[in-house]
């Protein structure tokens, strides 16, 4: 009796309709109970598919961002090579108005190493005796005077610094020819500075005045720039003056150079005789 009541009653559920609808009362609370249950799976499916597309995402924006740090890189080298071949275009077009202003034959070279210790200030150039390179032959730059060469083999030259050369060069202070202010230049022991000694104390040499070869010394022609005065000490006009100079040359950043093939005109030989000697004759004057 119990289970026909029982299966009456599930019946009557499953038949009873809504009164406003029509529809089953059973059907909408299972698709409610259906519908509380499904909301949480679709949720966290949805975030975890949301997950997965943002890191996607990601890595493509990853991708294009190194790809354009990689252009940005290539556009820098490409502008820096494009600078560094403007500059080299302005100094080689420098060294060739050498020619013009100098009227001597010159060697580019390029400097391929240097050699910056205490005991030699020298730099090494892509020159050699194969190119007509000699001994002592000078070296300059559109800057001015740059060294001598003293060491040669076929392919490469040493060249000896202005800054570090004890053998001395005459120099003048002023333009040659209508100053007075003559002297020997020699390097000083200290970076980038020359030193210029013999010049009286009587003559007034100023801060800022340009100094030049004289050609005297037998190695380097006369009317090249060495560079300007910084400092002038003198403690009497009846003793030589101590002249500090700077040399024109960028000698530390120097990376192309001119090599003057000039070679100095022989010195006349003096008669070591004594002049108007008389000869002895029979041991007797």
């Amino acid at each position: 009796m119990l289970l026909l009541l029982l299966g009456n009653f599930v019946l009557m559920a499953f038949d009873a309709r809504q009164a406003n609808t029509e529809q089953r009362v059973i059907r909408v609370w299972v698709q409610t109970v259906a519908d509380f249950v499904q909301s949480p799976v679709t949720f966290v499916s949805s975030a975890v598919a949301n997950y997965f597309s943002s890191i996607s995402s990601l890595r493509t924006a990853q991708s294009e961002n190194d790809i354009l740090k990689q252009r940005v890189q290539e556009l820098e080298v490409a502008i820096q090579n494009g600078n560094s071949l403007t500059a080299e275009n302005e100094r080689l077009k420098g060294l060739l108005q050498l020619k013009n202003e100098g009227g001597y034959k010159i060697l580019g070279a390029q400097v391929i190493g240097r050699d910056t210790s205490a005991w030699f200030d020298s730099s090494i150039i892509n020159r050699g005796s194969l190119d007509g390179v000699k001994l002592n032959m000078p070296v300059v730059t559109n800057g001015g005077l740059v060294g001598r060469v003293t060491a040669v083999s076929p392919l490469t030259a040493q060249v000896a610094l202005i800054t570090k050369d004890k053998a001395g060069l005459g120099a003048v202070v002023g333009a040659l020819g209508t100053s007075n202010a003559l002297g020997v230049v020699t390097g000083s022991g200290k970076k980038e500075i020359l030193e210029m000694g013999y010049v009286p104390g009587s003559i007034e040499v100023k801060v800022g005045e340009s100094v030049y070869t004289t050609g005297q010394d037998g190695i380097y022609p006369a009317n090249w720039k060495l560079g300007e005065v910084i400092e002038v000490r003198s403690s009497s006009a009846s003793s030589p003056q101590q002249i500090f100079i700077q040399p024109s040359a960028k000698l530390s950043s120097m990376q192309e150079v001119a090599v003057l093939l000039y070679e100095p005109p022989p010195r006349p030989e003096f008669d070591k005789s004594l002049p108007n000697a008389a000869k002895k004759v029979g041991g007797k004057q």
